[in-house]
């Protein structure tokens, strides 16, 4: 009769081998329009079975909209608030009483963002010298409050920290950001178990390089659809995992690799835009959507790390009148997976599904109870 050390250890195999990616979209608020009253957002999302919502615009009456629904919520605290956060933790006390004290647990608060792509904005105004010393007030008042299950951490732009998508193998952090900036912010984030937020389009990348093809950037499974990585031997098969690995690699290079990554956006514009950009379409959209969703829930990871990413999120839930809140510079741009009226524009199941492991599956866990028996 086998060991209960050997038992213990087929059945952690067998569930570590189901655990998949989680994904879950955006929702952002517009000030030019209206917004759907908060139970109607909470309502839609579940219905649509999107265990995973990431709010930049922390409003507590969304957030107590969320309770009862195990819906998991990712906040973020806008960057103008960062001085002020960082220089006094009463007012990440006072953030905290207003937008999580009132609705933890019922409403389950993952993570809270401390800004978003601030070096994108650092030529408007810079908030790199807040950043880590509001998300140390913000952790230690959590802390202070008894709070010890929600993370801290921050989010960053692709085009704003990492210097190259390929090679991924020679992908670092840019500099002098790289070393001053985010560094120390990875140890903090390894020291209190936290992730690497990044926002992470394919979609800016292919319009920047008219080299890669648009079924690569889509996950099209077309002959020669491929890149290879001449200093690893690693053949890409699309973009978003080209992207993933360097943002893996850079932190790598940085010797932190074992801090989990969350792609804090991704998505495909279905329409607006600049003129000419005839790839922000709705089919275009959907293929990327379904693509990256198969792929997600293969569970094969990305080529450099078996267990890739740790979550997802969509950009975002749905249009807005005039335009998406858009980081990415261009105005006009149509991101939601549901039209303004909240009507769905593409037959694609977000939900996390559980992953198919066929007759070699059943057959561990068969062995597993066979040698659990008297």
């Amino acid at each position: 009769m086998p060991s209960f050390l050997f038992i213990s250890l087929l059945l952690s195999f067998i569930h570590f081998s189901f655990s998949l990616p989680s994904i879950g979209v955006t929702y952002s608020t517009t000030t030019t329009t209206a917004s759907p009253p908060p139970d109607k957002i909470s309502a839609t999302i579940s219905t649509l079975k999107i265990p995973n919502v990431r709010l930049p615009d922390a409003d507590p009456s969304l957030i107590k909209a969320f309770a009862f629904t195990n819906t998991s919520l990712s906040l973020s605290i806008p960057n103008p608030l960062l001085p002020a956060v960082a220089a006094n933790r009463s007012l990440a006390l006072r953030w905290l009483y207003r937008h999580v004290l009132p609705f933890y647990p019922r409403s389950k608060i993952t993570l809270i963002s401390v800004g978003n792509a601030v070096l994108d904005s650092v030529a408007e105004q810079d908030f790199t010298p807040y950043l880590l010393p509001a998300m140390r007030n913000l952790h230690l008042a959590l802390h202070e409050l008894g709070i010890k299950k929600i993370p801290v951490s921050t989010t960053f732009s692709f085009f704003s920290t990492i210097t190259t998508a390929f090679p991924p193998s020679s992908a670092e952090f840019q500099q002098p950001a790289g070393d001053l900036i985010i560094k120390p912010l990875l140890q903090f984030l390894e020291e209190t178990n936290s992730s690497f937020l990044i926002n992470l389009y394919p979609y800016n990348l292919y319009r920047l390089n008219s080299e890669i093809p648009v079924g690569f950037a889509l996950f099209q499974d077309y002959p020669f659809n491929f890149r290879d990585d001449l200093v690893t031997g690693v053949r890409y098969f699309n973009l978003f995992d080209m992207m993933a690995d360097s943002v893996l690699t850079a932190m790598a290079v940085m010797g932190y690799e074992s801090v989990p990554v969350i792609v804090a956006e991704t998505g495909w514009p279905s329409g607006g835009g600049e003129a000419g950009e005839v790839e922000a379409n709705e089919a275009y959209a959907e293929m990327y959507l379904k693509g990256l969703v198969r792929h997600l829930k293969s569970g094969v990871g990305t080529p450099l790390k078996k267990d890739g990413v740790a979550e997802v999120y969509v950009y975002e839930l749905m249009d807005h009148e005039g335009g998406n809140n858009d980081n990415n510079k261009v105005k006009g741009r149509k991101w939601g997976i549901l039209t303004e009226n909240m009507t769905r524009k593409f037959n694609v199941e977000i939900s996390s599904g559980v992953k198919n492991y066929g007759l070699m599956g059943i057959f561990l866990f068969l062995i597993a109870i066979f040698y659990a028996l008297p």
